[in-house]
């Protein structure tokens, strides 16, 4: 169970992290926005796609520590 929780809170952060920085750099690159991109950009990756990465590096990690 410990073990799970280890992996699954790992998966977690990493998700996060990298669905942040790859949500940032699709928004910044890809935004019609002229005014004020950055911020989109910023709020974006902050609490839509790193949530989301999140929740799948959640998963990922408990379904990894249940393999081995």
């Amino acid at each position: 169970m410990l073990r799970a929780l280890g992996f699954g809170i790992a998966g977690l952060i990493g998700g996060y992290v990298l669905g942040a920085v790859l949500g940032y750099g699709a928004v910044a690159n890809f935004s019609s926005n002229q005014h004020d991109r950055s911020v989109e950009a910023a709020m974006t990756a902050c609490f839509f796609f790193g949530p989301i990465a999140g929740l799948i590096g959640l998963v990922s990690g408990i379904l990894f520590s249940r393999r081995g």
